[in-house]
């Protein structure tokens, strides 16, 4: 009596190749849009905040009082935060340095304000 080998078959049927090649790309697909709603919200807000510094930012983009601010020479804008304007706008000082002009909406800040939130 001759033993012969066990015939071993593939778990994987033709069938299902198609099957996992299409969940691995739903999988990745899914999991690359779970990683960029930040950005894409961030660039659907329109500004609500413009500030004018006295001095060009040092950077481009900063995050200050949790709202991304988009800085080109001494103009900053940002989109709408929870914070009140004033106290944002010291926090702007903090990061970037004197303000010039702080504008939430469409209201600028008074002179006593901006004094204040500038530290005078």
């Amino acid at each position: 009596m001759t033993l012969s080998p066990p015939k071993f078959r593939s778990a994987i049927k033709p069938r299902s190749i198609g099957a996992i090649g299409l969940a691995l790309v739903w999988t990745g697909l899914t999991f690359g849009a779970a990683l960029n709603p930040v950005a894409v919200e961030a660039r659907s807000q329109p500004a609500y905040y413009s500030v004018e510094l006295a001095a060009p930012a040092a950077e481009n983009n900063s995050i200050i009082g949790g709202v991304v601010w988009q800085c080109g020479g001494t103009t900053c804008i940002a989109a709408k935060a929870s914070s009140r304007p004033v106290n944002l706008c010291k926090r702007v000082v903090r990061e970037l340095g004197e303000v010039t002009s702080f504008t939430a909406g469409e209201k600028a800040l008074e002179a006593e304000d901006l004094a204040s939130c500038n530290g005078k």
